[in-house]
């Protein structure tokens, strides 16, 4: 796979929304600080855009978000949510089952549980929102830019990490995380690079610092 060079020029970040952004998309948030959310691409199959992996008692779990009609050709904006699965109560259920005796849950659980409970009509607007408690919850005060409209090629200054931040990445080739290790639920060895809320939910407080840890530079 391709390595990414972060070059030297770019001052701001170009990215997708993802659901429950794993720690590469969210080490790009803390590097770059300025962040510009592409708001009208085409919905990519295959990808973090509605699925995001966390550590369970037998394995790595991939929670996907269903979505209707989902192809390259629809505007990310207009992609809905296929409701008719209940998607919502199994994702809580998944995150309370890996995650119910981390040691922060109980603090943070409250402000994602609700997000649970409402029916959402669009992908984005979700990730949207659940982007929006991360950054709540890491306490950076990072403001969300979306794209006014779609070009091909980033305009200087921007990094554009824009389909670069896929499940099928491996640590060599992360585009800004180093994988630090930290305790994790559930056995011994450690799994990088999974949702924010592993972290969250794992080190409270300390998630921001094992970020920074972990930039690649």
């Amino acid at each position: 796979m391709e390595k990414h060079s972060l070059g030297s020029h770019p001052t701001s970040l170009l990215v997708e929304l993802h659901y429950l952004p794993c720690l590469d998309y969210m080490s790009g948030l803390l590097r770059f600080g300025r962040v510009h959310i592409e708001a009208y691409e085409h919905y990519q199959k295959q990808s973090f855009r509605n699925r995001c992996t966390v550590k369970t008692v037998n394995k790595v779990d991939a929670l996907t978000v269903p979505v209707q009609h989902g192809t390259r050709h629809q505007p990310i904006r207009d992609l809905q949510i296929a409701n008719d699965q209940n998607w919502q109560l199994h994702h809580w259920r998944c995150l309370q089952a890996a995650y119910g005796k981390a040691p922060f849950f109980e603090y943070y659980a409250p402000y994602f549980e609700p997000v649970y409970q409402k029916k959402w009509t669009f992908l984005f607007d979700l990730n949207y929102e659940l982007l929006t408690i991360c950054l709540k919850l890491l306490q950076w005060r990072l403001p969300l830019n979306l794209t006014e409209w779609y070009e091909k090629t980033a305009t200087v200054g921007l990094f554009d990490a824009r389909s670069k931040l896929n499940p099928g990445n491996s640590p060599e080739t992360y585009v800004f995380h180093q994988p630090v290790v930290y305790p994790q639920n559930f056995g011994v060895d450690f799994v990088p690079n999974l949702s924010i809320v592993d972290l969250l939910f794992c080190q409270g407080p300390s998630a921001s610092d094992v970020l920074k840890a972990g930039l690649r530079e």
